[in-house]
């Protein structure tokens, strides 16, 4: 897994091939499919290596909440770090390293309170933003580093762009222009974590379970 995360952050998905890893692991392509029988699989097991990490850095027994915030942030970094996660996961439903993110969130807001009505739909909200959001910032980035488009110099030109649109038809779009030049991605999606988590607080009761007892899925 080592080795072909190691790959898939150098040369993107179309450098993964059994051929290469086989070559970065000094053996035969059939050595590997002795252990993994396609591209598809390698995928998904390369993309929950990448999610069991940021699960490991985030959980916190005193405070759900706070456990929440770190694994979005830590999920965020990952895509950052490896922006292959982001559309590979897309062609994962279902699949392990979905289901981790999904259970992650779905026990921090069991244990924050929320009623049992209102899990689902909860888990759903803060799993959405996660998974959308990261994946999204991360293809962004990707893009603007392949058109070797420089972040400052792009999001000055488009503060200037709005700040110039009609007042009377982009009332709100004219007024925030400024802020694009010097807003922070990764603090924007920390903020928007925390917008979701205190609304799905207004329903919540006295916490039902522990957060000790959170544990890491299994696959």
């Amino acid at each position: 897994m080592a080795a072909a995360i190691d790959l898939l952050d150098r040369d993107g998905e179309a450098g993964l091939t059994f051929k290469s890893l086989a070559a970065q692991l000094a053996t035969g392509a059939g050595a590997i499919y002795g252990h993994i029988s396609s591209k598809s699989d390698l995928m998904v097991a390369a993309s929950d290596a990448i999610i069991a990490e940021a699960h490991r850095g985030s959980v916190c027994a005193e405070d759900p909440r706070t456990s929440i915030r770190a694994f979005a942030l830590g999920m965020f970094d990952a895509f950052d770090a490896h922006p292959w996660v982001g559309a590979a996961l897309t062609r994962m439903p279902g699949q392990s390293p979905l289901v981790r993110v999904f259970d992650t969130v779905g026990q921090n807001i069991r244990a924050i309170g929320v009623p049992p009505e209102k899990e689902w739909a909860s888990a759903m909200a803060v799993f959405n933003y996660i998974v959308g959001v990261g994946g999204q910032n991360a293809a962004n980035a990707q893009a603007a580093r392949a058109l070797a488009m420089d972040r400052t110099e792009t999001l000055a030109a488009l503060a200037i762009s709005w700040s110039g649109l009609d007042p009377a038809t982009y009332p709100f779009a004219h007024s925030v222009g400024p802020q694009l030049g010097t807003h922070d991605d990764r603090a924007d999606f920390l903020a928007g974590i925390d917008i979701l988590v205190t609304g799905i607080c207004t329903n919540c009761t006295a916490p039902r379970k522990s957060l000790t007892a959170l544990r890491e899925p299994t696959t």
